[in-house]
């Protein structure tokens, strides 16, 4: 690259750090990129640490040493984020999403990369202190807020199918029972799609009683695997604790109250925030 004025050297580290999150990036890096002294990169790096951290961004970690550098983490402020989400759940309230069980029609906000790119942020900055190794959801609505939050944390996505594709090879297969509909449903994960004893975010669009993440759970124990978090959109507040087939996860939204003759609806901020 050619050497660039300052202004435009910080514009450019700035996107170069923003497009590379969770990533390790040492000064010598930086310093052939922009072919500068290593005190001006670390002047540079300082001033993007603070303008990340007063509006929000994010955090630079610096790491010393000969192996050391600058890592970016994105994170959201618990504040801006709730001001997101109530946004969401006043969108969701709309009397015309209700389907009958009680589930609500999300479709098209899972299809909006602003809501998701938002959406992704929040999982990202909940689990940003956990090791992880893989992001995994079950197809098809969870696979854009897989990707979404992915992309904050650097990792790669593995899809959960309701039957196995001879595209995808061998593959392990298990039953269980839905926990809405107390149905005996297959699942399937290609034995190539994730390494034995990886730790394993799982993150899903709809939580009711939790019987297609528990599906999840016990297909990631035939890889040896561990979750590291379980992250969901929205959770049902209408089934009871007694019900749930798990208890430990993270939930952004949560329905607390559907009526199905007069369609109204109450959605509020998920455990998350409860805080």
């Amino acid at each position: 690259m050619r050497k660039l004025k300052r202004s435009a050297r910080l514009v450019e580290m700035t996107q170069y750090l923003l497009a590379r999150p969770h990533t390790l990036i040492s000064l010598t890096a930086f310093a052939d990129r922009y072919q500068s002294a290593k005190s001006s990169i670390s002047e540079d790096l300082a001033i993007i640490k603070e303008v990340f951290e007063e509006e929000g961004i994010g955090q630079l970690h610096t790491l010393a040493g000969a192996a050391g550098g600058v890592k970016y983490i994105p994170t959201v402020r618990k504040e801006a984020a709730l001001a997101v989400i109530r946004e969401i759940c006043r969108q969701l309230e709309q009397p015309e999403r209700v389907l009958a069980g009680g589930y609500l029609y999300m479709t098209d906000m899972i299809g909006q990369p602003a809501i998701m790119s938002e959406v992704g942020r929040m999982f990202a900055t909940a689990f940003a202190g956990r090791e992880i190794d893989v992001i995994m959801t079950v197809e098809t609505k969870g696979i854009p807020l897989a990707y979404a939050t992915a992309m904050y944390l650097n990792l790669p996505v593995v899809i959960v199918r309701r039957d196995n594709k001879v595209t995808e090879g061998s593959a392990v297969s298990i039953n269980y029972v839905s926990g809405s509909t107390k149905r005996i449903q297959t699942m399937s994960l290609a034995r190539r799609a994730l390494r034995e004893q990886s730790r394993v975010l799982i993150i899903d669009d709809f939580l009711k009683a939790g019987g297609t993440v528990q599906g999840m759970i016990d297909l990631l124990a035939e890889f040896d695997a561990t979750v590291a978090g379980v992250g969901v959109f929205v959770e049902s507040g209408e089934v009871g604790a007694e019900e749930r087939l798990f208890h430990d996860y993270v939930s952004l939204a949560r329905l607390t109250h559907v009526d199905l003759k007069t369609k109204q609806t109450t959605v509020v901020p998920g455990n998350y925030f409860d805080d």
